[in-house]
């Protein structure tokens, strides 16, 4: 029994925010966003435009793709690090707005690499009984994004990805998923405030401690090294090849962290998924919106082999093949 994936679908707000609107909040350029980044612009939820409301409409389009209805799923997991509310589980609300009667619900928190972690966790639910499976990634980084930093607004975008995980007998499927961590590194990527450890008060508002902190070269380099060594490590735990990649789908981070891991592994540009120009980082959401992208414009087909590899705050990084 293999778990595969039979549907897709994606959200993103209606909003485009460019470079050049950036330009007139802080000290920055497009020249230098796009040198630095190869962003252009990024999607921004609306006002009162939630997480869990991303993640509906990412979540329908997965259901009618694979020709499910609501009441078919056996669970929603929902990876996010900017849910509607600290409790209930924004899977929760996406349960019933759903009409997923027969689901349970719950969120996975692991940043950019939220989604890949998920669709491990619903891998080892569909092997073990489960017949039906929907993951999201869903993210409203404009929520924790602070926008009198030059250095950390310009990466962020919000919008939610799904997939549908089913049960299958077939060659095709989830090969196999590799997850780490290093906690030791927590700092290099993190919101300081708001949680139990600083909870929110008059001195984290005013020091802007309910926004993310990004300590970006050290992050760059650890990102690099990471990506490469778990990519080659799940080729050879499937006794693979580079060459034998039809599509690499990497978290959307940044295109200078990608064109290094891309030489690193001699992986040509054409075999990669690059969409971050357009989006920006969405987290948890940037690899299943690049899939069904991937997918609906016909570079994912029946039998392609196809990667995926993220890396995040915690720090965590995780990748997964799968025959499509």
């Amino acid at each position: 029994m293999k778990a595969w994936i039979a549907g897709t679908g994606s959200y993103t707000p209606a909003r485009v925010l460019t470079n050049a609107e950036l330009e007139r909040m802080v000290a920055t350029s497009d020249e230098w966003i796009r040198e630095r980044t190869g962003i252009r612009e990024r999607r921004i939820a609306a006002t009162g435009e939630a997480c869990s409301d991303l993640a509906v409409l990412a979540g329908k389009r997965a259901l009618t793709a694979a020709g499910l209805a609501a009441t078919d799923l056996d669970m929603i997991l929902v990876a996010t690090c900017t849910g509607d509310y600290p409790l209930p589980a924004t899977a929760c609300l996406v349960q019933h707005q759903l009409g997923a009667t027969k689901a349970a619900a719950c969120d996975l928190s692991a940043a950019c690499c939220g989604f890949v972690y998920a669709l491990s966790v619903a891998d080892a639910y569909v092997k073990n009984g489960m017949r039906h499976v929907l993951v999201i990634g869903s993210e409203v980084m404009s929520a924790i994004t602070d926008w009198t930093d030059r250095n950390t607004c310009v990466l962020f975008g919000d919008g939610a990805g799904a997939v549908i995980v089913s049960a299958s007998d077939g060659e095709r499927g989830i090969l196999s998923t590799h997850l780490r961590s290093d906690g030791a590194l927590c700092e290099l990527i993190m919101v300081p405030g708001g949680g139990s450890r600083t909870p929110p008060s008059e001195k984290v508002i005013a020091e802007r401690l309910q926004y993310i902190k990004m300590k970006g070269n050290e992050t760059f380099k650890v990102a690099v090294r990471t990506l490469e060594e778990i990519a080659r490590a799940t080729l050879s735990a499937n006794g693979l090849r580079v060459e034998d990649l039809d599509l690499y789908v990497p978290h959307q981070a940044n295109l200078r962290i990608l064109k290094a891991v891309m030489e690193r592994l001699d992986l040509p540009i054409e075999k990669v998924l690059l969409n971050l120009d357009r989006y920006g980082n969405t987290s948890a959401a940037s690899i299943p919106i690049a899939l069904d992208e991937a997918v609906r414009e016909g570079r994912i087909k029946d039998g392609s082999l196809v990667m995926l590899g993220a890396f995040g705050a915690g720090l965590t990084w995780a990748s997964a093949v799968i025959r499509w």
